[in-house]
């Protein structure tokens, strides 16, 4: 029987038991309704409305009190019931309705069969008179309500009233319509009623007490009302349980059962009081019978003490039925309750494995690379102990459901389906799982065999390029190289593929077209790896096998000890370089050509690898710096604006992302959407991909605002740092890293560029795109200077102005400064200043800065120092005199006449020779910006004829007033001694035309040394051809052979010859060193420098400074540039 058909009997039952209840109810108290006389004038609807108030002893209490009418309890011989009317003088002057309600609710007292027989009545009047007998009997015969079997009325005992009721009883006796019986003594009413049912005041022995027998009354009727009440209110509640319907949530089922259970206690509580009055009750009918155990009781208390005695056996019943009703009722709720959650945790699960199929069907089973296959593969694994988890907690829910199922659950039809439905939803996600897994490992270990044979081509072609082939020449070496590369190539087999339709067939489920190119150009690879391998073996074995005289190497040139000698045309050399090693290469005999051309190809082939390896880097390394970007902007910048993770961010990091990340997110599309696939397009011509880098170093100027950031960034990320934030974030992509190490990634990445560069440059000599490359790799690394200079940059504090108007940042560093002013015509260093000062300057296009730098605080970018701006020098206002006191790190920054000299000395002659050359490099824009804007509006410039010594100023900053005209006419006319001198110098200003200065230009422009008018010289010219002087080399040059010259940046060279083959024999001033370089290296070395043949006083020449009161011998000034 299942728990619903077994609440459905026990209602039943309960009902039963209810209705049995009320008819003992109704047997206790045998209430009727009140009944009133049938007179002509009343209407029956009043009838009926006064029929519906039940009479008890409680409401008539006042009428019974008076005892007109008493019903002691005794029956006559045959059953019938007996009213007795004691005497009661005022029975004439009793109100009609106190008569009826006594008499209907004594009436109503007796069994129903009882009262069936009919009334006796016995009316004592023995004190009373004929008319008060006679009035009485005419009353009762008009209100008494039920069958009257016999009246036996004891008539009056005095002599006149006996005889009077005699005779007129026999006249009256049927205008009463009932039977009556005029008695003259007890003794007569003994006949008719057995004195045992009599009280003792009519001659009985029956006591009767009519107080008690009200109380007694009282008592039963109140315990049968309430007994009355409890069952009324057990039965509502018993159809509101049975009628009430399940709830669809479990708070609503909560809330229902708590009600529920708080009404089944109050009717369990109701049911126990009435159970106690009426033990209480029951103990009182019985009183008189512990009493006197001869007592003998009435039948109306012999009906009582039964009915109550049922009565409380079928509370008792009751009960029982009650609480098994409501423990029936309880477990279907507890049921539901059960239902109610198991429902509500299957939405959840079942919505949680729908994320987790979702999240599990968005795994590609097909990876690019190795690195993709085991970043997926670590996703996978985290994802499959996520599922793992949900699963659990599925398998779970369907084992509870099944439990429920063997407690008889109501519900069974519902539960069973959810748990068969939870347990296929897992194994199919166990299935899919697996079968991913398992796809992700076949194409990590076709990655990994794709790899290792990419790698044994490499390596093979290292060696390849590694073998020394001067080595080669002889018999040994070559059988010695020959056993090298066989030893190799018996490596093959566990390294390389051998069929590709077998590789194909085997990882058919895991290619796609990019891995199916990538097993095409690996099978290439190998192929070409082993014909550049069988072409060198047919090599070596030719030679191996020649028994003639081995081949001699061509003798070293001497070196040159005089500067007349020049090197022989056939002398040349050729530098390789395989694997950062270099291979000299010498010129063999002419017999010998097709060894060298076969030799020459294989090096080709050999750089052609590198570079392809050198751009395969790049190319892995910008994908996994692209997919490292992409991590960390949905890892953590995009949790920042989770609201589930809003809780965990520190107030101090809320609303400050931009600070955080700075602006990776522009980088990142920049990477994603442009430059990626720009270094893609060039996969199969990597040596032309210097062009990509020039196309794009605009855009890769975005890396200077993300470092300018960075400070902020870091000391942002040291505060928040250990916040649970980013240790959730960190936990969720399963890095072992913290953030600030892939906050470093864009600043490693825009440094990294530099390097592949530089190793693709040196594979890529004579190739197309080499300009391209080198021209990257210097734009590249000027962006790396510019990135460094702003870090500085923005660390001035205390400039009042705007230093984005100052012109792009030139250079910066650290000095030790002297300042000297000038006052009326003698030099007072500035407060007596021995000491130098410690300043960091800044070279901008329009201003030089001087600062003062402050110490280092904090950790990490918070070391950054700061700078306190101190002093600032226009750049159209600033002459340098380029060797100061004798010190070759010093040079002299100079402006307005000399009025104010800062003395620089550098940390290295090397410094010192930049920072003078970058300010030359301004002061000459300058002058070729004001000579450009004097052309245009052709105002008052002045040409300077080859034959004539005009004099011109040269000074920008000149105010309108001339100072001191009279002097200055009287210095015009001065000739200039080292004008003549200084045009003769060097034969590579021939055609220069010499002016001498005018006194103006000499007072205000003081240290001018310039003798030449610049004006005149063809510059371009002067670059392309070289001629025999002193230059500063301003990059480092290795030498490529053992009679050639190794220079570096900053030294001094002297050309001295050019010869036959294109090279000049150079002295080194700097290490004394003598040899050749060719002329191409010699014009990228020294064509951004200055001759210092018309600046060095040792050739002789005078420098064309006209003020006597220098002390240097090499001086500019804004307008100041020589060129050699």
């Amino acid at each position: 029987m299942s728990l619903l058909e077994s609440i459905q009997d026990s209602r039943v039952l309960l009902f039963q038991l209810l209705h049995n209840l009320t008819e003992s109810i109704n047997l206790l108290t045998r209430q009727t309704r009140r009944c009133r006389s049938l007179r002509p004038t009343w209407r029956r609807d009043d009838l009926m409305q006064k029929e519906d108030s039940p009479v008890c002893a409680a409401e008539i209490g006042s009428e019974l009190q008076k005892q007109f009418a008493i019903l002691p309890g005794g029956r006559a011989s045959n059953g019938s019931p007996v009213v007795v009317f004691p005497e009661y003088p005022a029975f004439s002057e009793l109100e009609e309705e106190e008569l009826q309600n006594v008499l209907g609710y004594l009436t109503s007292l007796p069994s129903a069969a009882a009262s069936g027989v009919g009334f006796i009545l016995v009316i004592d009047r023995r004190q009373d008179r004929w008319a008060a007998v006679r009035a009485t009997l005419h009353r009762i015969a008009g209100s008494f309500p039920r069958i009257l079997d016999l009246v036996l009325v004891l008539r009056p005992t005095t002599l006149f009233q006996r005889t009077l009721s005699d005779f007129l009883f026999k006249f009256n006796k049927d205008e009463f319509k009932m039977k009556v019986v005029m008695l003259s003594s007890v003794t007569e009413l003994h006949a008719y009623i057995d004195p045992g049912q009599l009280t003792t005041d009519l001659g009985g022995t029956q006591e009767y007490c009519h107080d008690s027998w009200i109380s007694h009354r009282t008592a039963i009727e109140a315990f049968a009302l309430m007994v009355k009440t409890t069952a009324q209110t057990l039965q509502a509640f018993g159809t509101e349980l049975a009628e009430t319907e399940l709830p669809n949530d479990a708070e609503a089922t909560t809330t229902l059962l708590h009600t529920h259970s708080l009404k089944k206690d109050t009717m369990k509580e109701n049911l126990q009081v009435a159970l106690s009055q009426g033990g209480r009750l029951l103990e009182c009918i019985n009183e008189p019978l512990q009493a006197d155990p001869e007592y003998n009781m009435t039948h109306d208390e012999m009906e009582n003490l039964a009915t109550v005695q049922r009565l409380l056996g079928q509370l008792d019943e009751t009960q029982s039925a009650f609480e098994d009703f409501w423990e029936r009722h309880c477990t279907k709720l507890e049921q539901c309750l059960q239902l109610r959650h198991f429902e509500k945790h299957f939405r959840e699960v079942r919505a949680q494995l729908d994320v987790t199929s979702e999240r599990l069907s968005g795994f590609s089973e097909i990876s690019v690379s190795p690195t993709h296959a085991e970043h997926v593969l670590r996703e996978l694994s985290s994802h499959e102990d996520k599922a793992c988890d949900v699963m659990d907690v599925a398998l779970s829910l369907a084992s509870e459901g099944d439990r429920l199922i063997e407690n008889s659950h109501y519900a069974e039809d519902s539960i069973r389906p959810k748990c068969s439905e939870l347990r296929g939803v897992c194994d199919e996600i166990s299935s899919i799982l697996r079968s991913k897994k398992s796809l992700l490992l076949r194409a990590l270990e076709l990655h990994h065999a794709l790899d290792k044979a990419t790698r044994w081509c490499e390596d093979g072609i290292f060696l390849l390029a590694s073998q020394p082939v001067d080595r080669c020449q002889s018999q040994d070496g070559a059988e010695a190289a020959l056993q090298e590369l066989e030893r190799y190539l018996d490596t093959a087999a566990l390294h390389t593929l051998t069929d590709r339709g077998a590789i194909c067939c085997q990882y058919e489920a895991v290619l796609n077209s990019q891995i199916r190119d990538q097993i095409e150009r690996v099978f290439q690879k190998q192929n070409s790896v082993e014909e550049m391998f069988e072409k060198r073996r047919v090599s070596l074995k030719k030679l191996a096998a020649k028994q003639t005289r081995p081949v001699q190497p061509v003798a070293p040139r001497p070196e040159i000890k005089s500067p007349l000698s020049s090197p022989h045309v056939e002398r040349k050399e050729r530098r390789y370089s395989a694997d950062g090693a270099l291979c000299r290469k010498t010129e063999p005999p002419m017999h010998n050509g097709t060894t060298r051309h076969a030799s020459l190809t294989e090096e080709e082939e050999n750089l052609a690898v590198l570079r392809r390896h050198v751009m395969n880097e790049l190319l892995d390394t910008e994908r996994a710096y692209v997919e490292e970007l992409l991590c960390v902007l949905e890892g953590y910048a995009a949790e920042m604006d989770n609201p589930a993770m809003a809780h965990l961010i520190p107030s101090t990091l809320q609303s400050k992302k931009d600070i955080l990340f700075g602006n990776m997110p522009e980088i990142y599309q920049f990477h994603k959407r442009m430059f990626l696939k720009d270094l893609e397009a060039y996969t199969d011509c990597p040596e032309l991909v210097g062009r990509c880098f020039l196309e794009r170093m605009k855009d890769l100027q975005i890396y200077e605002a993300y470092c300018q950031n960075k400070p902020r960034s870091e000391s942002l990320w040291r505060q928040c740092s250990d916040c649970a934030f980013f240790q959730e974030c960190q936990k969720k992509l399963e890095h072992k890293l913290g953030l600030d190490s892939y906050l470093l990634k864009p600043v490693q990445r825009i440094t990294k560029y530099q390097l592949l560069l530089k190793e693709m440059l040196k594979y890529s000599k004579g190739c197309d795109g080499c300009g391209d490359l080198q021209e990257a790799l210097s734009s590249i690394l000027g962006i790396l200077k510019a990135v460094n200079d702003s870090m500085h940059l923005i660390a001035i504090t205390g400039y009042e102005g705007n230093l984005s108007e100052l012109g792009r940042l030139l250079m910066q560093g650290s000095f030790s400064v002297w300042t000297e002013h000038k006052k009326g015509h003698a030099k007072v260093k500035d407060l007596a200043r021995f000491k130098p000062m410690q300043r960091h300057l800044f070279l901008h296009q329009k201003a030089l800065l001087f600062c003062k730098r402050r110490e280092e605080n904090g950790e990490g970018y918070e070391k950054a120092p700061s700078y306190s701006f101190k002093h600032s020098l226009s750049m159209s206002a600033v002459g340098i005199t380029e060797n100061a006191k004798g010190d070759n790190k010093k040079f002299e920054i100079w402006c307005n006449s000399r009025e104010e000299v800062f003395i620089v000395q550098a940390p290295t002659a090397e410094i010192k020779t930049a920072w003078v050359n970058e300010i030359r490099k301004v002061l000459t824009q300058q002058l070729k910006a004001c000579r450009d804007a004097r052309q245009l509006k052709n105002s008052d410039s002045v040409t300077p004829s080859p034959t004539s010594n005009t004099s011109i100023s040269l000074s920008p900053f000149r105010s309108s007033g001339q100072k001191n005209q009279k002097k200055q006419e009287e210095k015009k006319a001065e000739p200039s001694p080292a004008s003549d001198t200084n045009s003769c110098s060097s034969p590579k200003h021939k055609g220069w035309n010499k002016a001498s200065l005018s006194a103006d230009a000499s007072e205000e422009n003081d240290g001018y040394s310039s003798g030449e008018d610049p004006m005149n010289s063809d510059t371009e010219d002067e670059v392309k051809k070289l001629a025999p002087g002193k230059y500063t080399v301003v990059s480092d040059c290795d030498k490529a052979g053992p009679q050639e010259l190794s220079v570096k940046s900053g030294d001094m060279v002297q050309l001295i010859r050019e010869g036959e083959d294109g090279q000049w024999f150079v002295k080194n001033l700097r290490s004394s060193k003598e040899g050749w370089v060719a002329a191409a290296n010699l014009l990228s070395l020294i064509s951004e420098s200055k001759s210092s043949q018309s600046l060095s006083s040792s050739d002789g020449s005078v420098s064309g400074n006209l003020s006597t009161s220098s002390s240097c011998s090499e001086t500019y000034t804004s307008f100041s540039d020589i060129k050699p």
